[in-house]
């Protein structure tokens, strides 16, 4: 027998619909009993389809190669649907949740606390390294979760620093499992499994796309009390992030450097914009033990 999250795991895989028809389809059918029964025409009216999508929608829904690889996918890694119990209260709440994620490594990473997001550019200075000693590697010491994205640059230091003073790590990829990115990274990834959690909602043999980075921040900045960012050019896609944890409700720090540096232009600019400048790791340890401990997670 099909589970009801099973199913709900199998729609996520759909093609022809975005998350947001998801959700109108289990508002409309909580155990996903009726949509596997309607014709592509009734998928159309019910959830205003173009007659393109709701055809593909039908295809996939009825497909058995995306069963088989589900049952696959499920006895060899961790799934989580919005609809389990040990879903992220903290990502409960953010908008646009992820509606199923792929998880490999340790989850009960996922109910710690405190934790922040260090996130920055693909191309960090020469100072880039010296300043995420100074200001994350305390905040490891003392049990903080660092949460990034695996990514070139600031994310892959900040990964790396907390292994190698045996922290608390997450990370958060744009494409799936099958298809670490980039490349390069492939041992920290194996690391990261081993020693922390590696989280995507892509399925696991999904290749990384333009737009799933961008799409993936959310979730970063989703688990975070904060997110600390430790360099970035003005026209940065870390910034795309920083909005995010803005519209979710969380604490934005940003790490002050020269104006003649222009990876540290989009920091400047975003403490002019209203983000906490930080220059020592006990501003972010004072906010969470005064706004952070009580704080509680909302749309």
């Amino acid at each position: 027998m099909y589970s009801m999250r099973e199913r709900l795991i199998h729609l996520q895989r759909c093609r022809g619909i975005t998350r947001r028809t998801i959700r109108k389809i289990l508002h409309a059918d909580p155990a996903l009993q009726q949509i596997f029964h309607l014709s592509s025409t009734q998928l159309s009216h019910l959830y205003l389809l173009s007659a393109k999508q709701a055809t593909r929608l039908y295809s996939d829904l009825h497909n058995q190669t995306i069963k088989k690889q589900i049952a696959h996918d499920i006895s060899k890694f961790t799934v989580i649907t919005i609809i389990d119990d040990d879903y992220p209260p903290v990502l409960q709440t953010i908008k646009d949740a992820p509606i199923v994620l792929y998880a490999l490594g340790n989850i009960s990473l996922l109910s710690h606390k405190p934790a922040i997001s260090v996130i920055g550019t693909r191309n960090p200075s020469y100072e880039a390294k010296a300043k995420i000693e100074y200001i994350v590697k305390p905040l490891i010491k003392k049990d903080w979760l660092i949460v990034s994205g695996m990514a070139k640059g600031i994310d892959s230091f900040a990964h790396t620093l907390t292994l190698g003073n045996n922290g608390k790590t997450i990370a958060v990829l744009g494409g799936g499992f099958h298809h670490i990115y980039p490349r390069q990274n492939t041992a920290l990834f194996k690391q990261i499994t081993e020693n922390g959690l590696v989280l995507s909602e892509y399925p696991p043999h999904t290749p990384p796309t333009r737009f799933h980075f961008p799409e993936r921040n959310r979730i970063i900045s989703g688990l975070s009390f904060g997110t600390l960012v430790i360099e970035a050019t003005e026209k940065s896609g870390t910034l795309i992030t920083v909005d995010q944890a803005l519209d979710q409700g969380r604490e934005v720090y940003a790490v002050p450097g020269s104006p003649l540096i222009e990876q540290t232009k989009g920091c400047l600019k975003m403490i002019q914009d209203g983000a906490k400048l930080v220059h020592c790791p006990q501003d972010i340890i004072e906010d969470w033990e005064t706004i952070g401990q009580n704080m509680v997670y909302s749309k």
